[in-house]
């Protein structure tokens, strides 16, 4: 068996495993669109106690919005509380959060550096103020959200049901429109929420929270001493964890944030290394785990299933390809003319359909996603379309950064964030 030989076979094996790896997902794609009638979520007489935790670190800009969505909420303000963790500030935000009604707590630890380490602090001042059962749930937002006034009456229709442990909701975005970095962000999120969150609901598989917009119960966080989950990607961690614990995740598609997105790639690029480095982190501890519920949980195999397609690296299967496709061009250097010719047509015919392949494949996904969503997505016709094919471009950027990841000594480091009127002067 020749080079060729040996470089096809190899390809086949591996892009055969990826098809069948991850070809659920394109089920739950085609349920999403032929299911696509949301039921909507009886009320309740039950109305559920929510503390809200916010953790920021100089956020002086976006806070208040946050928090005077939060106060518009239609929800009966005597049950839930805001609180606000001025996470190493050096600017106003406390000051800001206070004026806007928010019980604030100040912490400056240059140790213990994260959004995990910021909340569990804020678990235990609370726990401390109110005792560990005055809460029957626990809302965390990051501080550029903007929240729907009906947010908490939709969680709090789901929670009521008992039947959950958490939930995740539907994560939209406050400036799909600025950029084809932000609308890229935000199509993987409107993704996210419809195609995979929703029908894993639908089914009873396991959702996964997405960074904010998340809701754990107080005897969740009571079992776990409040929120032990310190990696990179610690929402990940969590839902990983709860999966293991078997803990039940859901989602309300009724229940809407608007999420503020990166828009220039260096911010992007140090967002996403941090997560590709968290999840290495989670499959260094958790992979085994996920392994053994694969084999043993007959019931919630399609959970574990799922959970583990998702932390698995299998974007390093894609630079392999490329690698090797690349040094045996390289190679080709060194080779008698006609081998060198046959093999150089070879590789780069390999190289460009897979490029053609993965650029097509991820345009169809953002165009379903988009169409789907088309109502609800705050941003003109022509930006909801225009970035469309920019999306495989922002996703063809995860393979160096997935790379980077695996050398790179990786910290939280924090983000700009900006206001409504900032972000619409900045189109």
């Amino acid at each position: 068996m020749n080079i060729l030989d040996q470089f096809g076979l190899f390809t086949t094996l591996v892009m055969d495993f990826l098809i069948l790896a991850y070809a659920y997902q394109v089920v739950y794609i085609c349920i999403s669109i032929f299911k696509s009638k949301k039921k909507e979520l009886k009320d309740t007489p039950v109305r559920k106690r929510f503390a809200i935790f916010i953790s920021a670190r100089n956020e002086e800009s976006v806070i208040a919005e946050l928090l005077d969505s939060l106060n518009a909420q239609q929800y009966p303000k005597e049950h839930y509380d805001v609180y606000v963790v001025a996470d190493n500030c050096t600017d106003h935000t406390a000051e800001i959060a206070h004026l806007h009604g928010a019980v604030v707590y100040e912490r400056f630890n240059k140790e213990e550096v994260g959004k995990g380490y910021a909340l569990n602090y804020l678990y235990t001042k609370v726990s401390s103020l109110k005792g560990r059962d005055y809460y029957d749930a626990f809302v965390v937002f990051d501080a550029d959200n903007i929240v729907d006034c009906h947010f908490l009456m939709e969680v709090n229709k789901k929670l009521a049901s008992g039947k959950y442990d958490a939930l995740t909701t539907y994560r939209n975005s406050k400036n799909f429109g600025t950029n084809w970095l932000s609308a890229a962000y935000s199509t993987w999120f409107l993704h996210e929420a419809r195609h995979l969150n929703y029908v894993r609901d639908m089914i009873g598989a396991q959702c996964m929270i997405s960074g904010t917009g998340f809701v754990v119960t107080s005897s969740l966080m009571d079992e776990n001493d409040g929120w032990p989950y310190y990696f990179l990607t610690e929402d990940i961690q969590f839902s990983v964890a709860s999966t293991i614990q078997n803990k039940r995740i859901g989602y309300v598609d009724s229940a809407m944030l608007y999420d503020e997105q990166p828009t220039t790639m260096e911010q992007s690029w140090k967002q996403r290394l941090r997560w590709a480095k968290g999840f290495y982190q989670i499959d260094g501890k958790y992979l085994g785990s996920l392994t053994k519920g694969l084999c043993k949980e007959k019931g919630k195999r399609i959970a574990y299933y799922d959970i583990l397609m998702t932390c698995l690296p299998c974007t390093l299967l894609t630079v392999i390809l490329v690698a090797l496709a690349l040094w045996i061009l390289g190679a080709t250097l060194f080779m008698p003319y006609y081998i060198s010719l046959v093999l150089r047509q070879e590789m780069i015919h390999f190289l460009t359909g897979l490029l053609l392949g993965m650029w097509g494949s991820m345009m169809l996904l953002a165009a379903i996603t988009v169409v789907m969503e088309w109502k609800r997505i705050p941003a003109t016709p022509l930006e909801k379309i225009k970035y469309l094919p920019m999306f495989p471009m922002y996703m063809l950027t995860y393979i160096p950064i997935t790379v980077q990841a695996l050398y790179t000594n990786v910290t939280w480091t924090p983000i700009q964030h900006y206001s409504t009127s900032q972000l619409a002067m900045k189109k």
